[in-house]
């Protein structure tokens, strides 16, 4: 009998990293789903995410501190901590942990699908 394979977010991470891992888990029309690992990675200067799309990103573990760019101070994420950003909202990684890994759920979506009634 053929038992189907769990997958963990959480493992395996990896051992070091130069730069950011990002996992696609599941991908459909309108929406992508990945895991992302940071140790110490943010974005570079002057560089912003301006994305078409709509993203809810969930912290699983680690720390990291988030900029959107209409508001004046930093989001500070701890694990359980989620945000929806929504399309076009412009936003950058100012900071993760460099002594653990920071490991990150977002889902992509588009929300240019059909609207329920």
């Amino acid at each position: 009998m053929l038992r189907a394979m769990n997958a963990n977010l959480l493992r395996p991470l990896p051992a070091s990293l130069a730069s950011e891992q990002f996992l696609e888990l599941l991908a459909r029309p309108g929406l992508r789903i990945e895991r992302i690992v940071s140790a110490g990675q943010a974005s570079p200067p002057g560089f912003w995410y301006d994305q078409p799309h709509g993203e809810w990103v969930l912290l699983l573990a680690g720390a990291a501190r988030l900029r959107l760019a209409d508001e004046a101070d930093d989001r500070v994420l701890a694990p359980g901590d989620w945000l929806d950003i929504a399309p076009r909202r412009r936003h950058r990684v100012e900071w993760t942990d460099p002594g653990q890994a920071t490991v990150w759920l977002a889902v992509h979506y588009d929300m240019a699908g059909p609207q329920p009634a």
